[in-house]
Parts: C-alpha cells; structure tokens; sequence
C-alpha cells in the first residue's frame, strides 16, 4: 500500500467519503475569477472577501511554504428531496446543511485526527482547514478530482451529487498529484432556471447579494421587497440550485448521526419560531449552525416567510403573531413584521393598524416599512 493509499484509508474510517491530493499549480485559473467576482461587487457585503483577497487568491499565500493539498468530502446527503418543503403551508424550509450539527466542528476534530495521524507517520508539516480561512476549497476539490464545479459555483461529484462538505489539509510536501475532475455539465442548466431570486448572470457566475443563502445567513440589514416575496419559506439558506442538479441521482444519505435532520426539523411551523426570545432561540439552534446568525437576522427572516403565507391564507394565528412581531425590540425584527402583515391586510386594515401603531416608532428603517419604501 502506498502512503497516499494508507491516508485514504485512514480518512474513510474516520467517515470522509472521499480524498484525493492535488499539487499546487503556479498558475490558478481561480484566482482571476475570484477577483473579478470581487471587483464586480457580487460579495455584497462580505467584506472579508475583499480583505482577505491577496491572501485567498492563492493557497501559498495563505502558507509559504504549501506544496500540496489533501482534500476530503464529507457526505452530507439528505434521506428525502429538499424541494418537498418548498412552500409548505406554515412550514419553516431549512437548509439541508443547517438541519443538524454544525458541520465546522465535527469534520474540525475528524480533520485533525487525520492531520495527527499523517504528522506520525511522515514527520511533515502540514495545517488544517474547513471553511473558516481565505482558501478556496471548492478549486481545490475540483483539481484534486473531487468533483468539479457546476454552473451554481457549487463542487458536484459523481459519486455524491451536490451533497460533499470540504475540508483540506495543506502539506508541505506532494505525497500524491490525482487527477482534476473535468466538468460534466453539459448543456444542462437547471440549477440556473431553478432559482428563485435568478442569482446567477450566466453560468459559472453568481451574484451573491440576489442569494437567498446570503441574504438570510450573511446579511444583517432589511431586505429589498423583491427578494421577501421570492423566498416563499426558505428561512435559513437555500438548496434549490443544488438539489435540482440531475447528479442527485446518485446521491447517498448521509449516515454520519450528526448531520441528519434533528426530530422535528422538517416540520418546524414559522409561528412557533415567530415566538422565540434570546434564550430558547439559542436552546433550540444549540450545536446548530444557524446560532451564529443570531436571533435577530433570524426572525426577520421568519417574519418575512410569514408574511408569503399570510398573503396566500390570511390565518389568524399568522396575523396574531406578526403583531407581537410589531413590538420586537429589535427595529429589523419590528420592520419585517410589519411588511409581513401587509401582505394579508386589506389596505383599510393596515391603515388604522398603521395610524395607531406607527406614532411610537421613531426607527428610520421601520418608518419606511410603514410608508413602503423599500431598497
């Protein structure tokens, strides 16, 4: 067996469904699209793209003295079709990732005992990633023949379908140069036609601000109208562009524990979640990715899937809790709920809700949900 051999070995038996080892080319091909995605402005508001560009732009200068990557897939594959959820009345659609444990601490310590491993075995020095520094894991992947990247930006495997996180190991030295992936995309762009807030301005290229993924995760501020209405219930990410790739087909559910859905995760109603404080919001999303957003970004988003199935129904128990909405003390949570509410409304209704209500607010954001400016 050869080294290389000896450390896939040890990575399936941690639970990596795939690893391959990449050489570090000079050249990158991904580096000039990153930088032309920044110079665009598609990053919105994730700054840390731009401070982090020089560095991100190439492995070694993250590290000096990196000469290959070893990159492994963790199968995350969900036990039923994402889309199922898709608008289901008073239901709270989560992002397949999100249902479980938060991924970046457990392929964290799996990525570490194989670090520690690969480090008694060869002496060498290496470092450990998983989503949480400027390097471009996706690139990576794709050179090491992981998969490639579809026209949704997203890795897409073979074995897999869209399902695969990532984690790599640079290393001082080549232990193994597999073979890049070629992309087997074709003709096919349904990930391109399936998305609802057409986010991607040709293929290969996505406008992260129109992303419903970034909107409801990375963005922190009031949403423009357009966006609140095309999320239907999508209240944390969103999977369509990955599940309606037709390399699902080949999809395995993952049988890794912690990142299968959490008993009542695919049921969860957005009037209840319209409920939580500070506490049982944390209590609930415990270990779950969808903490770190905090409670806040989180109700927005909430309230504005709320407000999509308020307009198509009108219930009453929607419109009783979009007016305890109202007195959030957090003037993006008082805002979003207040749009929601006009969305199931007569226009007399909103009016004298509006004439009694909006006197106390004095929140600049929230007066321009009441008067109906949006961005």
């Amino acid at each position: 067996m050869t080294l290389a051999d000896a450390i896939r070995t040890e990575a399936h038996s941690l639970g990596f469904s795939a690893a391959r080892f990449a050489a570090l080319p000079e050249v990158w091909a991904a580096s000039e699209r990153l930088k032309v995605f920044v110079e665009a402005g598609f990053h919105g508001d994730m700054r840390w793209m731009e401070e982090t560009l020089e560095r991100r732009q190439h492995p070694q200068n993250m590290w000096h003295g990196a000469q290959s990557a070893l990159v492994l897939g963790y199968n995350y594959g969900p036990d039923s079709d994402p889309l199922e959820l898709l608008d289901k009345t008073g239901a709270a659609n989560i992002s397949v990732y999100a249902r479980g444990d938060d991924y970046h601490d457990l392929i964290k310590k799996k990525l570490k005992q194989l670090a520690g491993w690969i480090v008694n075995e060869t002496g060498c020095e290496l470092k450990v990633f998983v989503d949480t520094a400027p390097l471009m894991e996706k690139p990576l992947a794709a050179l090491a023949g992981i998969g490639w990247q579809g026209k949704h930006t997203n890795v897409v495997s073979r074995e897999f379908g869209s399902w695969l996180f990532l984690g790599v190991i640079l290393l001082d030295r080549v232990i193994a140069d597999d073979a890049p992936e070629r992309d087997h995309c074709g003709s096919c762009q349904a990930c391109l036609d399936i998305c609802p807030t057409q986010a991607f301005v040709g293929p290969y290229r996505l406008d992260a601000r129109k992303c419903l993924s970034y909107l409801t995760i990375e963005y922190r501020g009031p949403w423009p109208e357009t966006y609140r209405r095309a999320m239907g219930n999508r209240i944390y990410g969103c999977d369509d562009c990955l599940a309606a790739c037709p390399w699902n087909k080949f999809a395995q559910a993952t049988h890794e524990t912690k990142l299968q859905a959490r008993q009542g995760f695919d049921n969860l109603k957005l009037t209840d979640l319209a409920g939580l404080d500070d506490a049982s919001f944390r209590t609930l999303f415990s270990k779950s990715p969808i903490k770190r957003i905090g409670r806040e970004s989180f109700l927005r988003n909430v309230n504005y899937a709320m407000g999509n199935h308020f307009r198509k129904t009108g219930s009453a128990e929607v419109e009783t809790a979009l007016r305890q909405g109202m007195t959030d003390e957090n003037p993006v949570v008082r805002g979003a709920a207040i749009w929601a509410l006009k969305q199931g409304l007569s226009v007399a209704s909103f009016s004298a809700i509006r004439s009694e209500v909006s006197v106390c607010e004095h929140d600049d954001r929230v007066l321009a949900e009441w008067e109906g400016r949006y961005d």
